[in-house]
């Protein structure tokens, strides 16, 4: 079995991306800037903020997080997205989900301009990417598709399963693998008989938030196993498969933590470049 090492993955495309942002810094006298707004005080999202912006000056990136308290309110936010939208030092635009109640998700995502979203969010990108046009992907999506890619080059015609239907990862990952030819069958928590669809599976991404759901009789001999689920138990965090009984059968899985997670960060500042690149021509 291929453990699918997600860090060192991540850690070679930060690599690259350090050259090119270096290489873009001289032709345009400009980095690609990635500005993200932080509301409240969750433990989580600051963490995430943090390694983002860790992530983001290791490659070159201008990086500049605006923290609001809590009870901001919805208008300043808006409105500060606006200015940024206007802005052209800024090339991404990231607002940190959760929101507090009181803050329109849908009207958050759909007030950044479609051409600074990279978080994939905005119903233009997710529309382009259905239509199969250029769009920005969300970047856990884009990070398993990467990961896929870089173990099974050709996936012509392969039958893949996607265990989640969210937005923000079961749907877009549907469509990744769509462009590639694959045969794909989204699932979720209500497919009456989810153990039979993995079964025929030569891909399987795990995106529903269940601990170690995909058990070793769920895998076909060979399958390529994707693990994006991050769920705290008692024996600490673990994903949505099994990974010591998996392992024995996949040809290839991620483990949790250090598959999916660090590249869903390198496509973050992957998609920033990106934006900065169309914004630029």
């Amino acid at each position: 079995m291929i453990l699918i090492d997600g860090k060192k993955i991540a850690a070679e495309i930060r690599e690259e991306l350090k050259k090119e942002v270096s290489q873009l810094k001289k032709k345009n006298n400009q980095a690609p800037g990635l500005t993200v707004i932080l509301i409240g005080d969750l433990a989580p999202s600051q963490i995430y903020v943090r390694m983002k912006e860790k992530a983001a000056n290791e490659v070159g990136l201008k990086s500049e997080i605006i923290k609001y308290p809590n009870d901001v309110e919805e208008k300043t936010v808006l409105d500060k997205i606006d200015e940024l939208n206007k802005d052209s030092l800024v090339s991404g635009i990231l607002v940190q989900l959760p929101l507090p109640k009181h803050i329109d998700k849908k009207k958050v995502i759909e007030k950044i301009s479609p051409s600074k979203d990279v978080d994939g969010f905005h119903p233009i990108n997710v529309g382009n990417l259905s239509s199969g046009y250029e769009s920005t992907v969300p970047c856990t999506p884009l990070g398993c598709y990467l990961l896929i890619k870089k173990y099974e080059k050709n996936l012509n015609g392969k039958k893949a399963v996607v265990i989640g239907r969210s937005n923000l990862n079961g749907k877009p990952m549907m469509q990744l693998l769509l462009k590639e030819n694959c045969t794909v069958t989204i699932t979720h928590s209500k497919t009456k008989d989810l153990k039979a669809e993995c079964l025929e599976a030569d891909i399987i991404v795990a995106a529903v938030g269940i601990p170690e759901l995909v058990k070793a009789d769920w895998i076909k001999k060979d399958a390529i196993v994707i693990d994006v689920g991050i769920n705290k138990t008692e024996k600490g965090i673990v994903g949505d498969v099994a990974f010591d009984e998996v392992s024995k059968i996949a040809k290839a899985l991620t483990p949790v933590p250090g598959g999916v997670g660090p590249m869903t960060i390198a496509c973050l500042l992957k998609n920033t470049v990106e934006c900065f690149k169309r914004l630029q021509n």
